[in-house]
């Protein structure tokens, strides 16, 4: 047998080490599938030659570059991509996140994904996850982005048409709209706030609210829905008690009229945790707000007047829905954006008697913008004959069997939401980052095979000069 050398010890340790980090951790979860994307037939462009111009080559000192987060699977590329969602990808969750902006306070855990009804609200059809479409019905318009939309009759509640209606993605300030409807329910629109500093510093957009600024309910839902003012929801969220308070009634609210997918993280629809809307949802909620009169009438205004602060004058706000000023008949909605969500939507337009309203959820600005994609589905629904069948509807609250759930795989962007054992053990769950416990593996290995390896090369130190100078005994 060959004879165990010294120098052997930091090899060995060294491949112990990249054994435990490449084993996959206990109870770990296999990658979810992501959903596959149809690629569309790219326009031809005319090619068009450039001089080639030589550039002095010129050694440039290496800069530490920042690490870039990647844009989630089935985000639009160029040439377009249409997402195709018929596998359920979003079943159980929203996307992963880009960033650490939903990354929970310390010391509380990440919250669990929002259950998923056995029965999907609204009919059999709407927990189809891919295009859902009524029989015999006319090509999709070109240049679609979104993840998941709908569009359905204001007053009746029949959705014409839809793609994935019940799978999860984030509102963005989308979700102000069930902020404002509670505000309109429980708030006095003549009641006086004075502004704060806090409310000046709420991060994203704002309306312009100033510290001791003195405003009503009403020019402050002006600011929310208008110009989408992250100050405006803190302010209305301190009137309803608290931004933790208000966020629960929203939930509440949410659960009543029957948007069971809905959970808020913010009353603005800033990113955070646990944060779940589907386009069903959404199109349920804005559905009810426009019920109200002041928020129908809200939405609908292209210019209002707002009040200074202080020494600053008061200014006119401008609505920033672009559907509002280029599309005929419409109605108003409201836009949102954040870097999780994406691009977001909810709006309705009136064409004679009938209403429609479209819900976008997770879309893009190319390769048109997101108004425009609205206008081109609002169309779809307009050239769908009135009185058709329906392929869901909108319910008015939530229905008897709320509470029935189903286990599902849970995790981001949930591979197919196929049917689970409610009740797996916690322990079986993978890690929230799906990497934890190697790198503690690593983390743990890592002192030893640095020890190792000094011990090693001291001890071959020392054979060389026994070598080099062996001792000679008397």
């Amino acid at each position: 047998m060959m004879p165990f050398h010294p120098s052997a010890v930091p090899l060995l340790c060294a491949v112990a080490t990249i054994g435990l980090a490449m084993a996959p951790p206990a109870g770990a979860a296999p990658p979810a599938a992501q959903a596959p994307i149809v690629a569309q037939p790219a326009l031809a462009q005319p090619a068009v030659a450039q001089p080639a111009i030589a550039q002095p080559a010129i050694a440039q000192p290496a800069i530490a570059q920042p690490a870039v987060a990647q844009p989630a699977p089935g985000a639009t590329t160029t040439p377009f991509q249409t997402p195709d969602t018929s596998s359920c990808p979003y079943r159980v969750s929203p996307p992963a996140p880009v960033d650490h902006s939903e990354a929970p306070p310390p010391g509380q855990p990440q919250p669990a994904p929002v259950p998923v009804r056995a029965k999907a609200v609204g009919g059999d059809r709407m927990a189809e996850c891919g295009l859902v479409l009524p029989g015999g019905a006319p090509p999709l318009p070109a240049g679609l982005t979104p993840h998941a939309w709908l569009v359905a009759d204001l007053d009746s509640g029949a959705v014409l048409a839809a793609r994935d209606p019940h799978g999860r993605h984030r509102a963005a300030s989308t979700i102000k709209i069930l902020t404002s409807l509670l505000a309109i329910r429980e708030l006095d629109p003549g009641a006086e706030v004075v502004g704060t500093d806090l409310d000046a510093q709420q991060e994203g957009s704002r309306v312009g609210i100033g510290p001791g600024g003195h405003y009503t309910v009403d020019q402050l839902l002006h600011g929310l829905l208008m110009r989408s003012g992250n100050d405006a929801a803190h302010a209305l969220a301190v009137q309803l008690g608290g931004v933790p308070a208000t966020v629960r009634r929203m939930d509440e609210l949410a659960a009543r009229l029957g948007a069971l997918d809905t959970r808020v993280a913010t009353p603005s629809g800033l990113d955070g945790a646990g944060a779940s809307v589907s386009a069903y949802d959404l199109g349920l909620i804005f559905r009810v707000a426009m019920r109200e009169p002041a928020f129908a009438a809200i939405i609908g205004r292209r210019l209002a007047d707002f009040p200074g602060f202080q020494d600053k004058p008061g200014f006119t706000l401008s609505n920033d829905n672009k559907l509002l000023t280029n599309y005929p008949g419409a109605l108003g909605g409201k836009t949102g954006f954040t870097d999780d969500a994406r691009h977001t939507y909810a709006g309705a337009a009136q064409r004679g008697e009938r209403r429609l309203l479209v819900v976008l959820l997770r879309g893009e600005q190319e390769p048109v913008r997101m108004w425009e994609q609205a206008a081109r589905l609002l169309d779809y629904g307009f050239a769908l004959p009135a009185g058709g069948r329906p392929v869901g509807m909108l319910v008015d609250a939530a229905p008897p069997d709320a509470g029935t759930t189903t286990g599902v795989d849970a995790g981001p962007g949930g591979a197919a939401g196929s049917p689970t054992a409610a009740a797996a053990p916690a322990a079986a769950a993978p890690s929230p980052d799906g990497g934890a416990t190697r790198r503690q593996v690593i983390y743990a290995a890592a002192p030893l095979t640095l020890a190792a390896l000094l011990l090693a090369g001291l001890w071959w130190r020392r054979l060389r000069h026994l070598r080099r100078h062996p001792r000679r005994y008397p």
